[in-house]
Formats: structure tokens, C-alpha cells, sequence
């Protein structure tokens, strides 16, 4: 008896050795794994890749080169050319929709191992109206048409001239989609189990099993494999492995080893059958990669636009100081003048006092204007930097405007209905629109297949095996199942036990009113995503009508403003030939002088007026990226 225990001694510590070894390989793997500075580089390239990250580029917030190119003696010398140039590659709002391109990427690595899309935003970000807004005190009432006391100067950010306004362009909104039946997961996983066990149970039978108490060692290492496949089919492995040992008279073999090597293939006859059904969201993330290159490239076009705009309005605000200027020189001539024949007594005292007093309200008008157009510089230096806060040089820049405003003498007018069809087909708001239909119709046919019931069918197929060492506690007996395992795995090869099965698994919903409702919820959301794509087209319509409108309006209205310029000019040189004489008074010069300014600044309004309405129509018909010489591909890609 003591040599028979001290076998079982022996053999028990094997068995642990064993099981040790084993614990101590799976939690180094575990470590491995859950290692805070990654998978080690030994490790080969088809273990560790799925466990690390794809890495994403750090965020650069430093300004490109360009801004020190254009930024000479303190001051930033731009041109509309290098405002777009400089927008595309350090606008924040630009870079912030560069991100939805390698975010639509994972969702199309997500789909494609079985998972849900996660979704897009759809936010789309305009340039600030700027002081140059329709809300704001600007050219429009740029002179002092009669003797006042000068015009009190806004805040731009009470009117709202600073905010940048959002834009969503998801036709559904917050509305989610149903995810109809579920997806099998593509991306195979391999499973292990390895443990040990040992168990001690007083025995009521000892003349049975010849012991007082039953003991048993049992160690288990098991692997399994799944994946899925398109069609919807499922595929299980099971490789299971079991050592026993045992001190029972009953057992004839200790220690013995049991194996199987079994596959079940499931596959679905009708709900979550096929591939339109079961790859439906790799479809649907393969458009929205389409939908994020076209948010991107809807976000240059607002971006670009609302430079325009806003570097338009600086050169008119730039050239309406010029005015003001060369008004308050005309004013200061007249007060001396005027000083000058008081004094001699041609002209009444008061005559000085209200020349001196519209001195002093075009020079509040002068401070105003001058004022804005500071204000419109740090709009549009806001809108082509990244950063200024750590740059004193640019963030105390003053920007000169290189470019000026000149209506064209002849407008290439094309027909409205060209112009329509240009929009229809250029404008990427409305191809992203129809993309998202498109989703909202694949995501439908998910829906409809959860109506159907489920049959799946399944197979099985199994092989066991048994390889045994004789029970040193009973007498010797002969058996094919005597061997190690090997032998084991020998019995699997030549499959010499196999087991085979095959079968209906049926669930028949007696009431479907989830799936029902699924469906016709889709089917209302689809119906307004058409709705609201109309929508869109009919506000892009509405949008290249009212810039045509505009830009007609603009050019009479530019037209109109030179001959009342012109008018003015010859009433102006009228009234002082006849100061001079002394047949007028200061009051009369101050009037037309006034009627001048006002009439010269109505003329830089209307230019910048047409400017903006022809922008307006480049962005409404989708051709403002190319209007402006601007490569799509180069200003995705930051250049």
C-alpha cells in the first residue's frame, strides 16, 4: 500500500507540474496582452495585431508656414488668394471635418468584423458673419449726411457678428434606424479553457470502490473557434481535452484522458439569411465613407465662402476708411476756409461753428469705421490661423488687404435652369443627402427580414477519443484505449468514434409586433429623409435664384450709386464755385459734402455687395472650390 501511494504521490505531482505550467502560460499571455505599453515587438505581427491600436496622428495646432510669408514689417499683407490658402490649411473648422475621414474608416473596419455602425455627425460649420454682417452699422450708413452728433459704435458680438453658425445635415437627426436581426460576428476568435480541479468526497460504499473517501484530480484544456460568414451561417470547433485520476476500485483506468473534436455549423433559412441581410452594414458604412469626403468637402465650401465674404467686406471696410478720410480732409479744408472768412467777415460766426462741428462728427464717424475694420481683422485672422495667443508678432498683426473690389464690366448671365442643373449635380449637401437615403433603404431591408420567422438548420459533427492507463488499484486487464495522448489524438484522426447530427431549430413568433412596428417606422423614416432631401433641393434652388436675384440687384444698384457719385461731385464743385464768390454758405458745402461721402460709400457697398452675391451663387451652384482655383484632393489633405 505504501508503494501504491507513493505512485499516486508521484503521479499527483506530475499532474500539478503540468497544470502549473500551463496556469503559468496562460497568465504570461494574459500579461502580454494587458500590458500597458503594448504587445512587446518580438511577438509575431499576426498575434499582436489584434490588440493594438491603429494609430491616429497627433494634433498640430501650429500655424503653416505660409502666415510668416505674407507677414512683413508687423503687418499681414493678404491677398484673397493667400486667405483661401491660408483658411484651408489652418481653419479649425476644416481640420475638425478632415477627422470624419478616418472616423468613416472605422466604421467600415467595424462593420466588417460584424459590428454596428457607430454613426457619423453631420455638423457643418459657417464662417462668422463678421461686422460685415446684415445686423451691423457698417458702410451702409458710412457718411453724416446732415449735421450731427456722430454715430455710436456696436459691440460685434451683440449682434452676433462673432458666432459661427451649425449647420446639420443629417436627414434623420436624433432619429435612430431599427438595427434589424443581428449580424454574426466575421472575425474569427479562438477560445481556450485550461484548469485543474481536485475533489475529496467521503465515500458510503467502501467495499465498492475499495477507499474511505473518493479523491480525483481533473484537469481540462479546451480550445474553440467561431466565425462568421456573409450568408449568415455560423461556425463553431470545439477541441476539448480532460485528464482524470482516481483512487475508485470501480474505475479500471486511472489516469485516463478523453478528447473530442466537434463542429456545428448553423445556418439561417429566413431571418438573417443572406448577404444583403448580413452585410448590409458594411454597405452602409462603405457610403458613409462617400457621405464623410463629401462633408468635408461641404465644409471647405463654407469655409471658403465665408472667406470670401468676410476678406470682401475688409477690403470695402479698408477702402470706407479711405472715404471717411479723405472726408474728414474735405471737412478740415472747409473749417479753415470757413475760419478764415469769418474772420475777414464774409460769412457769419455760426457759419464756423457748424463747420467745425461736422469736423468732429466725421472724425467719430472715422473712429467708428476704423474700428470695424480692427474688428474684421481679427475675424478673418481668426478664421485663417490656427493659433495667436503664442505668437505676439501675429497675434499684433494688422492685415492689409492686397486685392481690390471692382465690379466686372460685362457678367457672363447664364440661364436659371443651367444654373439649377449645375447646383443639382455639384453641390455635395445634396449628394451626401442621397446617400443617406440610400442607407435609410438598406437599413430597411434589415428591418423587413426581422419579420420572417426563424428556422435555422444545424449540423453537428463530433469524434471522441479515450486513451487510458491501467487503475493501479484493480487487477490488469486488456484494452485498445491503453496508450498516452497521443493515442488520443490517433483515435481523432482516423475518426473511429464519430458522432454525427443534423437538425431544425424553428421559432415562430406567435405575435411580431416588435419587428412590425420596426419596419414601419423605417418605412416613415425613409419617407421623410425623401421628404427632407426635396427640401434640400428646393432650398439650393431658392438659394441660386435669390444670388442671381442679388447679383442683378447689385450691379443696377452699383450702377445707380457711380452716376449719383458723379452727381454729387459736379453739385459739390457747383456749391463751392459759388462759396467761393460768397454766394453760399458753409451749410450748403457741408450738405453736399456729406451727400458726396454718402454717395462714395453706397458705391463701395454696392461693389461689395455684387462680390458677395456672385460668391453666393459659386457656393449655391458647388462651384466656388473651382471659381477659386482650389484642388479638392490638395485641401483635403491640409495644402
Amino acid at each position: 500500500m505504501n508503494k501504491i501511494s507513493m505512485n499516486k504521490i508521484s503521479m499527483n505531482k506530475i499532474s500539478m507540474n503540468k497544470i502549473s505550467m500551463k496556469k503559468l502560460s496562460a497568465v504570461f499571455l494574459c500579461l502580454l496582452l494587458l500590458a500597458p505599453d503594448g504587445v512587446p515587438a518580438e511577438v509575431p505581427a499576426w498575434l499582436k495585431n489584434p490588440y493594438v491600436e491603429h494609430p491616429i496622428a497627433p494634433l498640430d495646432l501650429s500655424n503653416s508656414p505660409r502666415i510668416r510669408q505674407v507677414l512683413r514689417s508687423g503687418n499681414i499683407y493678404l491677398s484673397l488668394s493667400d486667405a483661401i490658402a491660408l483658411a484651408i490649411e489652418n481653419n479649425l473648422d476644416i481640420e475638425l471635418e478632415r477627422y470624419s475621414l478616418p472616423a468613416a474608416d472605422t466604421e467600415l473596419l467595424r462593420t466588417k468584423g460584424g459590428g454596428v455602425p457607430r454613426g457619423l455627425t453631420y455638423n457643418v460649420f459657417e464662417a462668422p458673419v463678421g461686422v460685415g454682417g446684415p445686423d451691423s452699422p457698417l458702410v451702409t450708413a458710412a457718411a453724416t449726411p446732415t449735421i450731427t452728433a456722430g454715430s455710436v459704435p456696436t459691440n460685434p458680438s451683440e449682434l452676433g457678428a462673432l458666432a459661427e453658425q451649425q449647420d446639420n445635415l443629417a436627414l434623420l437627426q436624433t432619429v435612430p434606424l431599427s438595427t434589424g436581426p443581428a449580424i454574426p460576428h466575421f472575425d474569427p476568435a479562438l477560445t481556450g479553457q485550461v484548469n485543474w480541479t481536485h475533489t475529496s468526497t467521503p465515500d458510503t460504499d467502501p467495499l465498492a470502490y475499495g477507499t474511505n473517501a473518493l479523491t480525483g484530480n481533473t484537469t481540462n484544456a479546451n480550445a474553440g473557434y467561431t466565425q462568421g460568414f456573409g450568408p449568415g451561417t455560423e461556425l463553431n470547433v470545439g477541441f476539448d481535452n480532460a485528464r482524470y485520476t482516481t483512487n475508485s476500485l470501480q474505475s479500471a483506468f486511472s489516469p485516463y484522458t478523453t478528447s473530442s473534436l466537434g463542429f456545428t455549423v448553423t445556418q439561417p433559412l429566413l431571418r438573417g439569411f443572406g448577404l444583403a441581410v448580413n452585410r448590409r452594414f458594411i454597405r452602409i458604412s462603405k457610403n458613409e465613407q462617400k457621405i464623410a469626403s463629401l462633408l468635408v468637402q461641404q465644409q471647405l465650401i463654407a469655409t471658403i465662402y465665408g472667406v470670401v465674404r468676410l476678406y470682401t467686406d475688409l477690403v470695402a471696410l479698408y477702402e470706407d476708411v479711405k472715404v471717411k478720410e479723405e472726408t474728414l480732409a474735405s471737412a478740415e479744408k472747409l473749417f479753415s476756409d470757413t475760419k478764415a472768412e469769418v474772420e475777414e467777415g464774409t460769412q457769419a460766426p455760426i457759419e464756423q461753428t457748424r463747420a467745425n462741428a461736422q469736423v468732429y462728427s466725421i472724425r467719430q464717424d472715422l473712429i467708428d469705421s476704423r474700428g470695424l475694420l480692427e474688428e474684421q481683422e481679427a475675424i478673418v485672422k481668426n478664421i485663417i490661423t490656427r493659433r495667436t495667443d503664442n505668437d505676439p508678432e501675429v497675434l499684433n498683426a494688422r492685415i492689409i488687404p492686397t486685392d481690390s473690389i471692382d465690379v466686372p464690366g460685362t457678367e457672363d448671365t447664364r440661364p436659371l435652369q443651367d444654373l439649377l442643373s449645375l447646383a443639382f449635380a455639384n453641390r455635395p449637401d445634396l449628394a451626401q443627402a442621397g446617400v443617406q437615403v440610400e442607407n435609410t433603404q438598406i437599413s430597411l431591408q434589415g428591418s423587413r427580414n426581422g419579420l420572417r420567422p426563424e428556422i435555422d438548420l444545424v449540423g453537428t459533427a463530433q469524434n471522441s477519443a479515450l486513451a487510458a492507463q491501467l487503475n493501479p488499484l484493480v487487477p490488469p486487464i486488456d484494452s485498445p484505449l491503453l496508450g498516452g495522448y497521443g493515442g488520443a489524438l490517433e483515435q481523432l484522426a482516423t475518426r473511429k468514434y464519430p458522432t454525427y447530427g443534423v437538425g431544425l431549430n424553428i421559432t415562430l413568433p406567435l405575435r411580431n409586433r416588435i419587428a412590425q412596428a420596426d419596419v414601419t417606422r423605417d418605412e416613415i423614416l425613409l419617407r421623410q429623409s425623401q421628404v427632407l432631401q426635396q427640401q434640400l433641393r428646393k432650398q439650393a434652388q431658392l438659394e441660386v435664384e435669390d444670388a442671381v436675384i442679388a447679383m442683378r440687384r447689385a450691379r443696377a444698384s452699383y450702377q445707380a450709386a457711380v452716376q449719383t457719385q458723379a452727381l454729387q461731385q459736379e453739385s459739390l464743385e457747383a456749391e463751392q464755385a459759388k462759396f467761393e464768390v460768397g454766394a453760399s454758405t458753409s451749410f450748403f458745402i457741408i450738405q453736399y459734402e456729406s451727400y458726396l461721402a454718402q454717395a462714395r460709400s453706397t458705391v463701395v457697398v454696392a461693389k461689395s455687395a455684387y462680390l458677395k452675391a456672385r460668391a453666393a451663387l459659386e457656393r449655391a451652384t458647388g462651384t466656388i472650390l473651382e471659381d477659386n482655383h482650389v484642388s479638392l484632393p490638395d485641401a483635403v489633405r491640409g495644402r
